[in-house]
């Protein structure tokens, strides 16, 4: 399979993400949040908010890219309610095959990248 079909076949994949719901609700409290708008809306806020940081250092590209792909792996295993300790303890293992599974799908330098920056924000 070449590059760019690859390349297609994970932007597919990833449409799951917006199948996930959260444990939130949406600010109108109608429906819950599913985890597409949850890392979308976190990248946003990352954007608008940076200059409020006093960190030095921080690259927001790298910052936004980790926000964007942090829950890419709850399209196989669902969202792991912060509050849920028992899960908590148990997500990690899964999270990472859950991790691998996905990015098998890109070429190998994409793939690398993207479980680089997932464990960096880890």
């Amino acid at each position: 399979m070449n590059r760019l079909n690859m390349q297609i076949n994970f932007i597919n994949e990833i449409e799951k993400l917006k199948t996930v719901k959260r444990q939130n609700l949406t600010l109108d409290n109608q429906r819950q949040e599913n985890s597409a708008e949850h890392s979308w809306h976190l990248a946003v806020m990352a954007m608008v908010l940076m200059e409020q940081c006093s960190v030095e250092g921080l690259n927001q590209l790298t910052i936004i890219k980790m926000l964007l792909i942090h829950d890419l792996v709850e399209i196989y295993d669902g969202d792991t309610f912060l509050f849920d300790e028992k899960a908590r303890l148990e997500a990690s293992k899964k999270e990472e095959a859950a991790l691998k599974k996905l990015v098998s799908i890109l070429p190998e330098d994409q793939a690398e990248s993207i479980v680089n920056l997932w464990h960096e924000f880890e």
